[in-house]
């Protein structure tokens, strides 16, 4: 084991129902946790998988290589798979499996600026030859972006007093690392907000994370293409850790899933009524069992929901 945990693994690979001659995407490489297991489960078979992080790519490409020759590594977004896959003559597959959020190489790599706990420069890049990082989030964008990034993103209840101190500090100079951010953060918070449990940086570091990466957007160009990218009982799984995730593919696949009535206020008879293309493998989504929480806590936000194509 190489300290990285790939979370509801069993889960998600029993959901995938992966056929041996299949093709199969995984949206988010990471380590290769999943797309490893993937690969060990296809003869004719091919997988293709996507990362940001040309780190994840170096160290997945290795680990792939000693399982067999039949997979793609693909660096982008996965908001771009539809036209990605287009390119090299892929238009349907059998499933599609994204992990979303952070890796944890890339959190317990204090250098990249993702993580609270360590003193770096502020970056947050997931590719880092993109040119907007947290540092450029935090001193150029205007009160107004800034307030919208953490109220949206982080849901962040003391966002107003936090941008504020970010404007009053940024005046004097840069704020450069994550602990100099982590310092504002806590000055814009009471004595009893900063006695609750959790990190008082946590939501404002995740906010200004989608926003440097574009999380969000990607999210919901993958939701809106993938499903039409499946065939007849192709399955799509994705783990969210954030409520602002998972509330995006509840609705989603909700919408995918529901059967459609009234329409312009009439009445449809039962043969009008379209059927849904689409069902969800499970009413309520996966969660971590006991056993995984006790040697992984980072999986305890974890939340797996699976759409099915009929």
């Amino acid at each position: 084991m190489d300290g990285h945990f790939s979370v509801l693994m069993e889960e998600a690979i029993e959901s995938l129902a992966i056929k041996p001659d299949g093709v199969y995407v995984d949206a988010t490489l990471g380590r290769a946790g999943h797309s490893s297991r993937i690969l060990s489960s296809l003869t004719k078979g091919h997988l293709y998988a996507f990362d940001l992080d040309e780190e994840a790519l170096t160290a997945s490409r290795k680990k792939l290589q000693a399982i067999s020759p039949s997979f793609t590594l693909i660096h982008s977004n996965f908001a771009n798979m539809k036209e990605e896959l287009a390119k090299l003559g892929v238009t349907k597959v059998d499933g599609i499996l994204a992990d979303l959020g952070v890796s944890s190489p890339q959190f317990d790599d204090g250098s990249r600026g993702f993580s609270y706990r360590f003193d770096a420069r502020l970056d947050m890049r997931m590719d880092v030859g993109s040119p907007l990082s947290a540092y450029e989030v935090v001193n150029t964008y205007e009160a107004k972006d800034l307030l919208r990034v953490l109220i949206d993103y982080g849901e962040e209840p003391d966002a107003r007093r936090i941008v504020s101190n970010i404007l009053k500090a940024r005046a004097i100079k840069p704020i450069e690392t994550t602990f100099e951010l982590v310092d504002i953060i806590k000055s814009s918070k009471s004595p009893k907000t900063l006695a609750k449990k959790g990190h008082p940086a946590k939501q404002t570091f995740q906010a200004l994370r989608i926003e440097v990466n574009g999380e969000a957007k990607a999210l919901e160009k993958l939701l809106l293409d993938a499903p039409g990218m499946l065939t007849k009982d192709g399955r799509f799984a994705v783990i969210t850790f954030m409520s602002l995730d998972d509330r995006a593919v509840k609705r989603r696949f909700h919408e995918l899933t529901s059967v459609e009535g009234d329409r312009h206020g009439l009445s449809l008879r039962p043969e009008e009524i379209a059927a849904p293309s689409y069902h969800l493998l499970t009413r309520k989504p996966i969660l971590p069992s006991p056993e995984e929480l006790s040697v992984n806590n980072r999986s305890a936000s974890a939340k797996l929901r699976v759409l099915v194509k009929d």
